[in-house]
């Protein structure tokens, strides 16, 4: 079957899964990808609704819930912007992390996380609510330390929260078995980085809707 489009033109969209056809009634837009999706749109509901303004500190997630976040249309009006901070020595040098925490506890634990959402949010004076997490997805991980992140939400004025994410492997026979350090399949530490943003985001409006 031969096109009348020229060479050059770009090629026609045809609808995915996730893009339905429009019909009577029905606007043609995007169907939400995933749970994290819907949870960044709530996110979004409830700064927008308390006028506050959002700012990230990620290590595991390298951006990724900054990302999940950017797709929301219009989200740029509470989304301050985010400090990848993957190395430890970044969170050092970017916010100012102290040292001596990252040294012991080290840099996957509640002191760490709560002192990244703490300084990013003071070196970000038009935001009014941080947002950090920090963990580890594997391989080579302790043991202790597998799968575990810590994510912590700071506001100004206020106190500074944290808790402690299990990141999910999916199912059982996915995730590695037990042994002193973990070596996992890239596909398990995949889960577990979109997990971590799906946890954090769901944590954040929590205390966003608590803190009301």
């Amino acid at each position: 079957m031969s096109s009348n489009l020229p060479p050059d033109a770009p090629l026609p969209m045809r609808p995915g899964p996730e893009t339905p056809l429009p019909g009577p009634g029905i606007p043609a837009i995007k169907q939400l990808p995933d749970e994290s999706d819907a949870i960044a749109i709530q996110v979004q509901q409830v700064l927008q609704h308390t006028s506050q303004t959002l700012v990230l500190a990620e290590s595991c997630t390298a951006g990724l819930i900054a990302a999940t976040l950017g797709r929301i249309p219009g989200v740029s009006a509470v989304l301050a912007g985010s400090a990848v901070v993957y190395q430890v020595e970044t969170k050092a040098a970017w916010l100012g992390v102290s040292r001596s925490l990252l040294d012991d506890p080290g840099p996957v634990s509640r002191e760490v996380a709560e002192e990244m959402a703490s300084r990013v949010l003071a070196f970000t004076p038009h935001a009014s609510v941080a947002l950090s997490i920090t963990g580890h997805l594997g391989p080579e991980a302790p043991r202790e330390l597998d799968g575990v992140a810590w994510c912590a939400v700071a506001v100004r004025g206020g106190a500074v929260t944290a808790t402690r994410l299990q990141l999910s492997c999916e199912s059982p026979d996915a995730c590695p078995p037990p042994a002193a350090v973990v070596t996992v399949p890239p596909a398990v530490r995949r889960r577990r980085q979109v997990d971590a943003v799906r946890q954090a985001l769901q944590f954040l409006h929590g205390e966003l809707v608590r803190r009301t």
